[in-house]
């Protein structure tokens, strides 16, 4: 069953919002506890990173405050978790503090995702005609010349939809702050779940064009051989539309890779 925060986080995403009562009603059962406590109605709802701040200074404080057994010898191999030094470090708050900088080695070795984080990532996303979906992993919206340059690659291919969509983005995650057991699996969630809710607009996409390469997007769609498992979809994924825009070679380069768009376009499927 997935827990009471998660499930608001997915329906955020879906675009319908959940409401919660506040006063229970003569003979109405009682709600249902969330995993969290109600903040008070007078406090004003603090930014996730001042949160986190304050988090900090509590687990200092209270490490200040209380008093500790000294540690066994550590082995040669073991190394001291992290404080708040640390993540504060990590939020651009740059504390000064004692610990060694690790080799650059040892930071290239490090996994980008660490255990119990949320995977962190923007699209843009839009849809043309409701059928075909288009993805470009980016924080910001694309500009006019990339919106145009988007329309002339349709043209070439002989895909001309009724109108060019707006662009809007999805960001993961929706909530700060929830606790996460499985980072790639919920954010796979998170964004069927964004796309389901856009079938109320007549979204029901045939075919997945993505522009741009990122790492944490390629792991959650994990294209095998034109195909899209998450979304079941046939996927066709090339270069960014800002890089497509500053290079005549990359334009010559992709005239090439869209073959077969038109005839997919027009019967209302994807080529093989």
């Amino acid at each position: 069953m997935t827990p009471e925060p998660q499930r608001l986080q997915y329906l955020e995403a879906m675009g319908l919002t959940a409401w919660v009562s506040r006063y229970r009603l003569p003979n109405a059962l009682p709600t249902p506890e969330c995993e969290w406590a109600p903040p008070a109605p007078e406090a004003a709802a603090a930014a996730p990173g001042e949160r986190l701040h304050a988090l900090l200074d509590e687990a200092a404080q209270a490490q200040v405050a209380t008093p500790r057994e000294a540690p066994a010898e550590p082995e040669p191999s073991q190394r001291p978790p992290a404080g708040p030094g640390k993540a504060r470090a990590l939020l651009g708050d740059m504390v000064p503090t004692t610990e060694a900088e690790p080799a650059p080695e040892a930071v290239a070795a490090r996994p980008v995702q660490r255990a119990g984080e949320a995977l962190r990532f923007t699209l843009q996303v839009a849809c043309l005609d409701g059928r075909w979906l288009i993805l470009l992993p980016q924080e910001a919206a694309p500009g006019a010349i990339e919106v145009r340059l988007l329309r002339h690659v349709l043209q070439a291919a002989g895909v001309v939809p009724e109108q060019m969509p707006a662009f809007e983005a999805f960001r993961w995650p929706q909530v700060e702050g929830l606790p996460v057991e499985a980072p790639v699996e919920e954010a796979r969630e998170g964004l069927q779940a964004f796309l389901a809710g856009r079938r109320r607009r007549g979204w029901v996409p045939e075919r997945l064009l993505v522009f741009g390469n990122d790492a944490v997007l390629d792991e959650l769609l994990a294209l095998v051989e034109a195909h899209c498992p998450l979304l079941a979809l046939p996927a066709w994924q090339g270069p960014a539309l800002e890089s497509l825009a500053g290079s005549a070679e990359a334009k010559r380069a992709l005239w090439p890779r869209m073959a077969g768009w038109r005839q997919a376009w027009e019967a209302g499927h994807a080529p093989d």
